[in-house]
C-alpha cells in the first residue's frame, strides 16, 4: 500500500514539473503588423452557376419514388 501512495505522489510531482516547464519554456508568437493597409482585390470573373429547370410536382415526385 505504501508502494502505490508513493507512485501517486511521483505522478503528482512530474505531472506538476511537466506542467510548470511547459510554462516556463512556452513563447507568445510574434505578429509582424505592415505598415500600408494592404487592399484585397476581389476577382470579379468568378463562375456562377444558373439551372434553369422546373420543380417536380408532388405528383411526379411520388411517381419517383
Amino acid at each position: 500500500m505504501k508502494t502505490l501512495k508513493h507512485m501517486e505522489a511521483a505522478f503528482i510531482v512530474a505531472a506538476a514539473l511537466a506542467i510548470v516547464t511547459s510554462f516556463a519554456t512556452a513563447t507568445t508568437p510574434v505578429v509582424h503588423v505592415s505598415a500600408d493597409p494592404v487592399v484585397a482585390k476581389v476577382d470579379s470573373s468568378i463562375p456562377t452557376v444558373v439551372v434553369a429547370a422546373k420543380r417536380l410536382t408532388a405528383a411526379e415526385k411520388a411517381a419517383l419514388i
